[in-house]
């Protein structure tokens, strides 16, 4: 039997849709075109959606990437994650992925002109500041999460534009924990870390254990103090502290002596980003996910591919 009310209803839904998803008119002016409420225009495209009547369809060279970035959220309990896509032609990864980086923060940052951004210790997260300094318009205020003012000057002195740069000022490893502990009293090495907390975004790197990693090349680490590492079930590092395939900091001599934001206090801070990529940090990422500080992961397809198939 023919049902006069619901068919004038279907027609008020197909409408409402096609006004809205064809020709982007606001709910608002779909309530007026037709006569309706706004509420009852939500309504009935909230019904378009749960009956079927309107389908949405993600082109399959989209669907791959984000069922590979929804699985790592799920997996690994992150609020977010983008996986660049990985250079056909072999680019520099750690440079495409401080670019997708680079364009995510901008696209989230908090507070506009004078945020505070932390960033980490590693050529990643240097790459991704100096993008982002390049690509905005606001000014931003950069504070650094470790020592180490003769890597981070070298690195960003000429490419930082629209940003203020804080540094700590104090080698990244110390002599001694006795000397470590006291550069971290000093009032000018305090009144940087202060402004840690103030930050709307944190960005660290992740390094694996291998030679060509950044602080084995530049934090005069030796060829012995890696092995040892390893020996004592190192997998990688986050931000100079070196931890096992748990995420649990490795029991060593070095950490007692890096001038860099401890593991816990990393976890309190908000919106921590982690920028790596690479199938040699797979097992380095996995680790520093598993520490629970991270809340957002960035990195390439391929990697991720990698991450999805690690068992936790």
């Amino acid at each position: 039997m023919y049902d006069a009310e619901n068919d004038y209803e279907d027609s008020l839904m197909v409408k409402s849709v096609w006004y809205y998803y064809m020709e982007n008119m606001t709910q608002q002016a779909i309530a007026d075109r037709l006569d309706i409420s706004r509420m009852r225009v939500i309504k009935l495209l909230e019904k378009a959606r749960q009956t079927g009547a309107i389908q949405f369809k993600i082109p399959s060279m989209f669907e791959k990437r984000h069922t590979l970035e929804m699985d790592l959220i799920k997996k690994f309990g992150l609020k977010d994650c983008y996986a660049a896509s990985t250079d056909p032609d072999g680019g520099n990864l750690n440079d495409s992925i401080a670019r997708a980086a680079a364009a995510y923060i901008a696209n989230h940052m908090i507070g506009g002109s004078g945020s505070y951004i932390n960033f980490g210790y590693g050529d990643t997260p240097s790459k991704t500041i100096a993008h982002l300094a390049r690509s905005i318009e606001t000014h931003i205020s950069l504070v650094s999460l470790s020592g180490g003012v003769g890597y981070y000057l070298p690195m960003l002195g000429s490419k930082i534009f629209n940003a203020k740069l804080y540094l700590i000022p104090a080698p990244l490893i110390m002599s001694s924990k006795e000397m470590a502990e006291a550069m971290t009293k000093e009032r000018s090495v305090e009144e940087v870390t202060n402004m840690i907390s103030l930050a709307n975004m944190t960005i660290v790197g992740i390094g694996a254990m291998d030679d060509d990693a950044t602080i084995a090349k530049t934090a005069n680490l030796t060829h012995n103090d890696f092995l040892l590492l390893r020996m004592k079930g190192a997998i990688g590092d986050i931000n100079c502290h070196f931890i096992d395939k748990d995420g649990n900091v490795v029991d060593n001599d070095i950490d007692s002596r890096v001038i860099s934001l401890p593991l816990k206090t990393l976890n309190e801070l908000k919106n921590v980003i982690a920028v790596s990529g690479g199938a040699h940090k797979v097992q380095a990422i996995a680790a520093a996910l598993k520490a629970g500080c991270i809340d957002i992961l960035i990195t390439d397809e391929e990697t991720a591919r990698l991450l999805s198939q690690v068992e936790i």
